[in-house]
């Protein structure tokens, strides 16, 4: 069955960086998309990015355009968040999910299959 497993969160500066990692297996279709979502404490999860797993093509909400980038290897199943410029704004639970359906759109309603989340959380 799908699974994705995220690591890499932790606790960093402000101005800091920091990678997670999405591994993804059990896929049965070709075409399909990993998103990274975020939920901070008294807040709705919203998305950060996506990329389409077969052709590499990315979405990114405005606020990550410029710091964050989201990269893939396949070899490795693997799909990466790097996150620059953190700021305390960006401390929050990261998510990443699965688009089995290759819609390409980063809203919750298309995503089915979702990691366990990991811990962000960036100090003033």
């Amino acid at each position: 069955q799908v699974q994705l497993v995220e690591s890499g969160g932790g606790l960093v500066q402000a101005g800091g960086s920091l990678r997670l990692s999405c591994v993804h297996s059990g896929f049965t279709v070709e075409h399909y998309a990993i998103a990274w979502f975020r939920q901070a404490p008294g807040k709705e999860r919203e998305g950060v990015s996506l990329i389409s797993i077969s052709d590499g093509s990315t979405y990114y909400k405005d606020f990550a355009k410029g710091r964050f980038t989201i990269s893939r290897d396949n070899a490795k199943n693997t799909v990466y968040l790097q996150m620059n410029s953190l700021s305390p704004q960006d401390t929050a639970v990261y998510y990443c999910a699965a688009d089995i359906r290759h819609t390409l759109v980063l809203s919750e309603s298309e995503y089915d299959h979702w990691g366990q989340g990991t811990q962000v959380t960036v100090s003033s």
